[in-house]
């Protein structure tokens, strides 16, 4: 905001006090202090002032919600006036009698009450607003082991297969904005992102038709969030479910707001077959590798083997024998070298 709408502000706000201090001056009687007044003018110069932001700012409907809030936490303060302005007398001058209190007093009590609980009132508001689903508790809807599937683990696909083993069990939700997201991206004009919005559409297909499988579509949104990933975790962290994904990042912003994770990479990762340096395996070779003298195969889950001396060896099978093991976080990586006929170990067909 410029200086010079601030300047203007300023005027206007001491404008409203001086005209409600000049309309007070004429309308009350002997006695009275106008300066009741000047205060209404000045909360009512404050009240547009702040519409006038807000239209500026493209905020009106949050404004309405506020104003809605204030007129209602007036109301309240309104009806518990009977109540509360004899008990605070009492508490703040209690030497004087109930009918000898002087009406500044009381204009402050009301005041004060008046102030507070519109103040309530515009903050509730606000933040129902906000998130229209405060009014609802889902919590209590569903079990422990609920689950939120994001949309990388329903393109991914493996979760179908790992349902459909009986493993997995309890509730199992996909939100109406995961939806959307896969519907925009089967209707994208790039080929690939297309082919791979309607691999998860034919993903929640089979996941429905599985025997024994709870899948549920829910209508919880929030608004006020765009990204889909942060809707995943604040809709997981309301219900207190788990997030089912294979999505690094979206894995640790959910695990740093304590969100507990089922990551597909690491169960598959979990489950592959354990390989010992020193054992042996027959291998097709697939291409060459970094290296001048390398080749790379591959075992039937998908572990990159890394072959020294089979370069010359690509298109054929060869024996080798495993020399070391390398954990990484996006799998795992085994190094061998061509098997020679002093080697004593049998070898294996994987």
């Amino acid at each position: 905001m410029s200086r010079k709408h601030l300047f203007l502000y300023a005027l206007f706000l001491l404008c409203g006090a001086g005209i409600g201090y000049a309309i007070a001056s004429t309308i009350f009687v002997a006695g009275e202090k106008p300066y009741q007044g000047a205060i209404l003018g000045l909360l009512f110069g404050v009240l547009l002032s702040v519409i006038s932001i807000s239209l500026e700012k493209f905020v009106t409907k949050r404004h309405i919600w506020g104003i809605f809030g204030f007129i209602g936490g007036a109301l309240v303060s309104r009806l518990m006036e009977g109540v509360l302005n004899p008990i605070s007398v009492f508490i703040l001058l209690p030497s004087l009698p109930f009918d000898s209190h002087p009406p500044e007093a009381l204009f402050l009590l009301r005041l004060i009450s008046l102030c507070v609980f519109t103040f309530l009132g515009a903050t509730v508001a606000l933040k129902i607003e906000a998130d229209p689903q405060l009014l609802q508790s889902r919590s209590a809807d569903y079990p422990p082991n609920t689950k939120i599937l994001d949309t990388s683990v329903i393109i991914d696909g493996r979760i179908a297969d790992l349902c459909e083993t009986g493993f997995l069990e309890g509730i199992f939700l996909i939100p109406q904005f995961v939806l959307q997201e896969l519907q925009y991206i089967a209707d994208s004009s790039d080929g690939m992102r297309r082919l791979r919005g309607r691999r998860g559409l034919d993903v929640l297909n089979r996941l429905q038709k599985v025997v024994n499988f709870d899948l549920r579509i829910v209508d919880d949104d929030f608004p006020a969030i765009r990204e889909v990933d942060a809707k995943i975790v604040a809709l997981a962290k309301r219900i207190t479910a788990k997030v089912v994904t294979n999505d690094f990042n979206l894995n640790k912003v959910a695990e740093l707001q304590g969100v507990v994770v089922w990551n597909i990479n690491h169960l598959s990762n979990s489950l592959k077959p354990v390989v010992l340096p020193g054992e042996s395996m027959r291998l097709l070779v697939a291409k060459e590798g970094k290296e001048s003298s390398q080749g790379v195969a591959y075992l039937n889950d998908g572990t990159m083997v890394v072959i020294d001396e089979a370069r010359r060896s690509i298109g054929k099978e060869v024996d080798a024998t495993v020399t070391s093991v390398l954990q990484t976080a996006s799998g795992r990586m085994i190094f061998a070298r061509i098997h020679e006929e002093g080697d004593q170990h049998g070898h294996t067909k994987k």
